[in-house]
This record gives C-alpha cells, structure tokens and sequence, in this order.
C-alpha cells in the first residue's frame, strides 16, 4: 500500500475538526502526548532496572566467602534447574497431547 496524498490528509484533518471540533481534537492530542511522555519513561526504569540488576549480581558472589554458603548456593541452583527441567517436560507432554495431527505412520 502506498501513503495517502498530502490532499487527502488535509481532507482528513478538516472532517475530523468538523466532527469533534477543535477543543476535542487538542485535548485529545494532550492525552497522546502524555501517553508517549509516560511510555518513554517506564522504558528509561526498565533500562536502569536492569542496568541495577547485572551490577548487583557481582555483590551478591562476594557475600559468598565459606565453602557452606557456596554449596548451599549451588543446591539452590541445582533445586532451580530441576524445576524448570520438570516444567519443560510437563511442557512437552502437554503439547504432544494436544497435536492430534495424523502424521504418516499412522495412516492405513
């Protein structure tokens, strides 16, 4: 698709002021305008929280300093892998039950 002529925008632009006049359209504007302002600045939080998040990873190794919080640490790991592990499979068994395409083997 090709953009609309600059006649048409401005054919757009005068119905659209007719319809719902100036006042409307203006605030109307505002609104967008402090929907984007309010969008750029979750994404600037959502940077500096993750920007906060790989610095603090480092602080907390330090924290380890006896061979007990290091072990500790990897069975917590090792507890965590075996539930995401668990929840893959359940994943997987639950997504072969729900293919009921027939594949050619089981054609007669």
């Amino acid at each position: 698709m090709h953009a609309p002529s600059p006649m048409a925008l401005l054919l757009i632009a005068i119905v659209v002021l007719v319809l719902f006049g100036r006042g409307k359209v203006s605030s109307l504007m505002g609104e967008v305008g402090k929907g984007i302002t309010a969008f750029k600045k979750g994404v600037k939080e959502g940077a500096e929280d993750i920007d906060a998040a790989a610095h603090s990873e480092p602080k907390e190794l330090e924290q380890l300093k006896t061979a007990d919080d290091i072990e500790r640490a990897r069975a917590d790991l090792a507890a965590e892998r075996a539930k995401l592990d668990a929840e893959r499979a359940r994943t997987g068994a639950d997504s072969a039950l729900r293919d009921v395409t027939p594949t050619d083997s089981t054609k007669l």
